[in-house]
């Protein structure tokens, strides 16, 4: 049972992108679904992973993009909206609507990084979880990165990739999207800078004219510099550098301060982004950082209910940001929303997709599809849509645990994975007990039932009785069934995060 989410297996410390292909759009009734809206109304850019197209879908919002006659900025090789792919990190300019649609102004993408790979771990099919290593950088994927041209298992030393992510506290990475090159797609690659890296400068010898960037030896003598110059080169600086591999040493093209190049910094606009938290919440000047941005929270922001103030942005929490930029450089947020799985369900599907509200239920637990949610084959590199799961096969969600105050509630998904075997009736879920009355247990808005064969592991039935009846809501693993009338536990224990 001891199945780790996706925050806790590549060890941030906090509760992946949540990236999504588009499945289905739009929350269903009885559902306080929030994220297919669009949030704000906005002028500005939104910046975070595609998550679909037919138009091009970034953070629940469908922008039309006809305006801009297929064409993308950046230097990476990809000009065209057709080479653009899920899970990419792309800064869209343009206005977003309250109902979920968007006109886009332009498109612009940057890889993070860019070069062979060394596989640092190889995938773990329980962690769901794999580290490789590009230019000295080490790079964590999850169940949340879409990957192209391999599958995951496959992927292997000496593979030359692109990375679309974010840096992590730590300085290390998490893979948005990641895509080999092969002869088939030489033409969406950069011929003249092949690599690219970035990060803070480590170490510096101007004498030389060469820099550190961890255990990378970068030459800038012959570099184009873009809002920087060579003089303001200093250790603790973060640049982003693209050139050529020779010898070892990476000859840099061209190099540009890295925490900004997204975003279209306009103090009269409106920003939409994802990415994980840098700096914790400081509630003495009421603000925290998150991919170079300074982020101040008011009493008029928004959480969403998974989040409960504030003082749950800690490094590493993979959040949404919609807010107003100020004069000041800093942001203004009027909503922040997870994009973190918290909870998840293993079991076969139990109802009838209702395609309407784009709802199901798995293992009885119902199941919210947004245009956030990634649906794959367990190879990870294949895309599915909402109809797939009408299938007889286990399926795998993992999600945000939405719940009313009431105890009923529903498991947003960021991932469904669909299984190759068939399901064979054995269930598994990881979840918040929001109510214990006798016999009766509810967890992700489902009741189930113990018995008097249920196996309590590491606390027993008064304790965890205790803890919710002081008011604690304590996280779950149940292994459980269906007996024709109820869904019965098996096997209930705390998760290992919650065992404190």
């Amino acid at each position: 049972m001891k199945r780790k989410l996706l925050y806790q297996s590549i060890g941030l410390t906090a509760s992946t992108l949540a990236l999504g292909i588009l499945s289905a759009c739009g929350g269903g009734a009885g559902t306080s679904l929030d994220v297919a809206d669009g949030g704000i109304r906005g002028t500005g850019s939104s910046v975070g992973p595609v998550s679909g197209f037919g138009s091009v879908f970034v953070n629940g919002v469908k922008f039309d993009t006809d305006s801009l006659g297929g064409s993308v900025g950046g230097d990476d090789g990809l000009a065209a909206e057709s080479r653009l792919q899920t899970g990419m990190v792309l800064e869209v300019q343009g206005e977003w609507f309250t109902d979920g649609t968007g006109e886009a102004s332009g498109l612009t993408y940057d890889d993070t990084l860019r070069g062979e790979i060394l596989i640092i771990q190889p995938w773990d099919i329980i962690t769901k979880t794999a580290v490789i290593e590009i230019l000295g950088r080490t790079v964590h994927i999850d169940g949340q990165t879409v990957i192209k041209g391999k599958a995951v298992v496959d992927l292997a030393n000496g593979d030359f990739v692109r990375i679309s992510g974010w840096r992590l506290p730590n300085g290390e990475f998490r893979a948005s999207y990641l895509g080999l090159r092969s002869s088939s797609n030489l033409d969406d690659f950069d011929d003249f800078n092949e690599v690219e890296l970035e990060g803070d400068i480590s170490s510096i010898n101007t004498s030389d004219e060469t820099f550190n960037i961890g255990s990378q030896v970068i030459f800038y003598g012959g570099a184009e510099f873009t809002g920087l110059v060579r003089e303001d080169l200093a250790v603790g600086v973060s640049v982003e550098v693209e050139g050529n591999l020779v010898g070892g040493v990476l000859q840099s093209n061209e190099i540009e301060r890295d925490d900004f190049r997204r975003y279209t910094l306009d103090d009269e606009g409106d920003i939409e982004f994802v990415g994980p938290v840098s700096s914790a919440y400081n509630s003495s000047n009421e603000t925290f950082t998150i991919n170079g941005l300074t982020v101040r929270v008011t009493p008029e922001t928004e959480f969403d209910d998974a989040l409960s103030g504030p003082e749950q942005l800690v490094p590493g929490l993979l959040v949404q940001v919609e807010g107003d930029f100020e004069s000041d450089g800093t942001i203004t947020a009027e909503e922040i929303e997870l994009r973190e799985a918290d909870s998840e369900v293993e079991a076969a599907r139990t109802s009838e997709i209702d395609y309407s509200s784009s709802q199901l239920r798995i293992g009885g637990v119902l199941v919210q599809v947004s245009p956030l949610t990634i649906i794959t084959d367990d190879d990870d590199e294949t895309r599915l849509t909402l109809g797939d799961l009408q299938t007889s096969l286990e399926l795998k969600v993992e999600g945000v645990d939405r719940f009313d105050n009431d105890g009923s509630g529903y498991l947003e998904a960021l991932v469904i994975e669909r299984g190759d075997d068939a399901a064979d009736g054995e269930y598994e879920l990881t979840g918040r007990i929001t109510e214990m009355v006798d016999d009766r247990i509810r967890v992700l808005g489902l009741d189930v039932f113990t018995t008097t064969d249920t196996e309590f592991d590491d606390i027993s039935k008064s304790e965890l009785q205790a803890l919710v009846d002081s008011g604690q809501q304590p996280v779950v693993e149940v292994e459980y069934q269906f007996n024709g009338a109820r869904f019965e536990i098996q096997e209930i224990e705390l998760d290992e995060d919650d065992d404190d």
